[in-house]
């Protein structure tokens, strides 16, 4: 039990659900077309999440030696050699899931990790490596929408919107092991899902629109909440609670799908929730 938790925390496993969220929200927005393909696409793109958690913990060893001996090279739980060839284990083995749904879907998988692995070896001295951030996101997008049928303008769209959200939670999520003061623009990205859902969503999709984003809105506000009207900073808390809330932004992402499908978004935000009772999300 301890070795799996050891994996779990390097995974950041408790951030999978988001990861499925992206992927069913990034299917349907493609046309939804061949369900047979979504057990390659969530094994894939799940793969690579973990990939990319395991090199990143490989990249950030010397600073987390020096603030975060706690995770689990640092504190001997497991060595760099273990980690960096499980890294590369599930890279192949994610990329291999999502060439078998199909040629488009592997060919952007292969665009997904070169962003993943950008991420990982840059995020630490690049300061605008939340846009890198973003960009994985994004392009989880283009691959599940490939599966669904079609990488269509609304798949596009919405991805760009969910990247400016993780943009802005990786902005804040920067500051968690940082010194000094913190910067509250990049803040405003987080609203980027809001602000396209009132611009593309029409007619009857409006209403579901408004509905979601004013959950949103009020998750974020929550989240928040110990970062700007707290005497103590808390932003691991906060960085924690938006890493869920990115299931309501592909929940948004999907305003006009059968209302039953929406309760598989509740039950993947409900699961991020208490996963992270058990394995930190960051």
């Amino acid at each position: 039990m301890s070795r799996l938790r050891t994996l779990l925390v390097l995974g950041r496993a408790s951030n999978l659900p988001t990861v499925w969220s992206n992927c069913l929200a990034g299917w349907w927005l493609g046309g939804h077309a061949r369900l047979d393909k979504l057990p390659f696409l969530l094994a894939g793109t799940t793969l690579l999440y973990v990939g990319g958690m395991y090199l990143n913990d490989v990249f950030d060893v010397d600073f987390d030696r020096q603030r975060r001996k706690e995770r689990p090279i640092p504190s001997g739980a497991i060595s760099v050699g273990v980690v960096w060839k499980l890294a590369v284990l599930w890279f192949a083995l994610g990329l291999a899931c999502l060439f078998w749904a199909g040629v488009t879907t592997g060919e952007l998988g292969v665009m997904l990790l070169v962003c993943i692995l950008l991420y990982d070896a840059v995020h630490k001295v690049f300061t605008f490596s939340p846009l890198l951030m973003g960009a994985c996101r994004f392009f989880v997008y283009l691959v599940a929408a490939s599966t669904g049928g079609a990488v269509a303008g609304w798949a596009i769209w919405c991805g760009l919107a969910l990247a400016s959200y993780i943009v802005g939670l990786s902005f804040l999520a920067r500051r968690e092991s940082a010194r000094g003061p913190l910067e509250y623009w990049p803040l405003l990205f987080l609203a980027g899902p809001i602000a396209l859902a009132f611009l593309i969503n029409t007619h009857d999709y409006r209403k579901s629109a408004a509905l979601l984003s004013l959950v949103l809105g009020l998750w974020m506000l929550r989240c928040l909440r110990p970062v700007l009207w707290s005497t103590e900073r808390q932003i691991g808390r906060a960085v924690s609670g938006l890493l869920a809330g990115i299931v309501f932004v592909d929940w948004l992402a999907v305003a006009d799908a059968r209302r039953n499908f929406g309760f598989v978004f509740i039950a993947l935000f409900g699961l991020a929730m208490l996963f992270q009772r058990f394995v930190p999300a960051t």
